[in-house]
This record gives C-alpha cells, structure tokens and sequence, in this order.
C-alpha cells in the first residue's frame, strides 16, 4: 500500500519519451517520489507516432502529461534545437497551469531554455547530468541559460558539482543522486529475458558471447575507438573470436555525424562487418525490458567513455552480475574504485581499451549485486530531491503550501 499525496506536486520535465539516459533518471525519480507519497505530473514532448517507452506503475499519484509537437525540421542542428525549444515555450504554459504544479524540475537544457525565457510563475529547478562542448553560439548560449537561469540545479556526481560552482554567478548547486531499480536489475536470469530477447533472437541475435555496449554511437561515448579495440579483442583473445560487439540503444535527438563517419571508418579499416547476423551490430532503440536481459546475456559492458554524467548502466550491469569496463577518469572514479568486477582503461589510448576488453573479458560473472549498487538507491535519490524542493519552495515569494517533513 502506497502513501497519500502530500506535500507539494512535482512537476518533472524531460526532452523526450525515448529511452535515454535522462529520460530512465526522470521516469525512475518520478517513481520513487510517488512512492514515497509525493504528487509528480511528467511532462515530455511527443512527436507524432510517439509513446513513453515505459509504462507507468498504476495505484501511484504519478500521471504522465505529454507535450505534443512536430518533429523539428532541415538539416542544422540549431536551427532543430531552436524548434524544439519554441516549441516547449509554446506547450509548456497551458501545460503548467492545467496540472497546478508546484515546483517544476527540467532534466534537460531544452526544457532549462525554454523555462529561461518563459519565467513561470512556480519556481524551477535543472539537473545537469553533463554539459557539451558546442561551436555553434546559439546551441553554447541555450544550454548556458538552461541551467544558470534556475532557482537550484541538481547534480548527479562530484565532478559536475565541482564543474558547475566554479563558474560565478550561478544559483544553488545540489549533490543528488542517480540509482538502481535491483527488481529489474539482478544476476539470476529473469522469468520474461528470453520473451524479451525473441526479436533480437528473430533478427539475428545468436549463441555467440556479447561485448555490450548502450547509449549509441557518440563520440561522449567514445564509440569508434572502442569498435577498434574490439576488432583487437577478437583478434589477440583466441576464446573472443566469435565475440560479437551489440551497441543497444542510440534514440537522441543530438546529431553525431562526425562520430559515425568516424564509426564507418574504423569498419572499413578493420574489416568488421556490421549488421544483424554480424560481428557488429547497433540495434536501435530497444523495448525496455530487453536491455537488462541483454545485461545478462552479455560477456561484459564496455563503457570507456570520455564524457559521463555519471554512467548508470555500469551499476546496472554489475547488478546483473556482468563485468563492465570503464574509463580511468571522474565520475567512474567517484563510485566504482574498488569494486569487484570493474575494470579500468585510459579512454584516449587504443591498447589501453583493448587491453581492458580482454581483462573484463576474464573476469568471473558476480554472484550478487555489489554494494555499491545497494548504496544507489532511488529511494535514496528521492529524500535528496525532496529536501532540495524544501528549500527552494521555503524560500518562493508566493509559496504558503505546508511542506514535507523528510524521515
């Protein structure tokens, strides 16, 4: 039996329905807050065709209230991103007033800008998983404004803390937390892992042992140097011959042409050939409940990224009982020194992620969750954020609403 709505109604805004990594941290935060007896309306915009990817759980006070709009058009990516926020600013106050949040939090720099420009009435939090460098002005001045202009902003790792408040001038800065639904993600193989492997089983999906990655192909994510070094796994580990490269996921609204030409180079270079019966494969964006069974089909989960919010999957795969290979760098180093099952490359070095492909590759499956994956909890996340609503409604002008005592 769930709590009785109190306190104060939540809104969370996120940049799409897709499964992204944002999108995963406000739907798994609007959960927990509902469970924990909070109101939480989830706004997102919804092209034609579109659907939240993920069904919510009924019997909670959490509704889902979509943001219809067109898909943005041409070719430019600031000319699209410059759509997408016109649009929001122009779905967005109807939207406010009909679910009479309280407090609005944006998980997105396109929500943050549109949010900058409209001023509404309740006050309005960010989350900055990570920033990007751009060289377009319009797309450096929109993300700039998508977080300085709110009243409190949200980080999920020590590393975006410290990068944000060394800038002057900005608001209130919070550590929050990101963390793992361990009913999902767990080392025993679940009930529905081969009803959701079907279609990947149908389209080509075989016996062979998986090096997974997720996210997509982006150079964040560091994605042709590890294609390159899996092309050397295969070929100096006798036993990751057949070893097959599954790259999940991908859905964004981000161009990132010049990490596929690159991506396509490497192929050519390597003479791996990518499709579904292949040695390669990039599935797309996948249902949801394939991507935990996929957790614990694979050998392991490469993630040797240069650029990282936080990086969840690593503690969903170690959940599942799957080594993971991660960068040497912040914010991996902040939760995962010393945790079995980890294991660490240099991002920038080629040998470095070969040589800790075929490390991961060696490594036993773990029996159990580890703790640090019990540490990261959603419920944990939740008291933070409830505590950081306080504040920032105990301090709103117009803000007579009793709030919430935390436990």
């Amino acid at each position: 039996m769930h709590e009785e709505a109190s306190g104060p109604h939540v809104g969370l805004l996120m940049h799409s329905v897709l499964p992204r990594g944002g999108v995963v941290h406000t739907l798994e935060l609007a959960i927990a807050l509902a469970r924990a007896g909070t109101r939480v309306t989830v706004m997102a915009p919804v092209e034609p065709s579109q659907s939240l990817f993920r069904a919510l759980p009924a019997g909670l006070p959490l509704r889902f209230h979509p943001l219809a709009m067109p898909r943005p058009q041409g070719e430019d990516l600031g000319d699209q991103v410059g759509q997408r926020i016109g649009a929001l600013m122009r779905a967005l106050p109807a939207a406010i007033r009909a679910s009479g949040v309280d407090v609005l939090h944006a998980q997105d720099s396109l929500n943050g800008a549109a949010l900058a420009q409209l001023s509404p009435a309740v006050p309005w939090l960010r989350t900055v998983h990570h920033l990007d460098a751009f060289a377009d002005p319009r797309l450096a001045r929109w993300q700039d404004t998508g977080w300085r202009s709110a009243r409190a902003v949200c980080c999920v790792s020590d590393l975006w803390l410290g990068h944000l408040r060394a800038n002057v001038d900005v608001p209130p800065i919070f550590r929050v937390f990101n963390g793992v639904d361990l009913q999902r993600f767990h080392p025993g193989r679940g009930a529905d892992d081969e009803g959701a492997l079907a279609p990947l089983r149908a389209a080509g999906l075989d016996d062979a042992p998986i090096v997974l990655a997720v996210g997509g192909v982006e150079e964040r994510k560091n994605s042709a140097r590890l294609l390159r070094a899996f092309a050397r796994l295969r070929h100096e580990v006798p036993a990751a011959a057949r070893a097959r490269l599954v790259v999940a996921g991908g859905a964004s609204l981000l161009q990132h042409g010049a990490e596929q030409q690159h991506w396509r180079a490497v192929l050519r270079e390597t003479g791996l050939s990518e499709g579904a019966g292949a040695s390669v494969w990039r599935t797309g964006a996948l249902p949801d409940p394939a991507i935990p069974a996929l957790m614990r089909r694979a050998r392991l989960l490469a993630l040797p990224s240069l650029n990282e919010g936080f990086g969840l999957v690593a503690l969903e795969a170690l959940a599942c009982g799957t080594p993971v290979l991660v960068s040497r760098r912040a914010p991996f180093t902040e939760h995962l020194q010393g945790v079995a099952g980890v294991t660490w490359c240099e991002p920038l070095d080629d040998a470095s992620i070969a040589l800790g492909l075929a490390h991961a590759w060696a490594r036993p499956r773990l029996p159990a969750a580890p703790e640090v994956c019990h540490a990261h909890s959603w419920p944990r996340s939740a008291r933070a954020h409830l505590h950081i609503y306080q504040g920032v409604l105990a301090t709103h002008p117009t803000s007579e609403r009793p709030l919430p005592c935390l436990p």
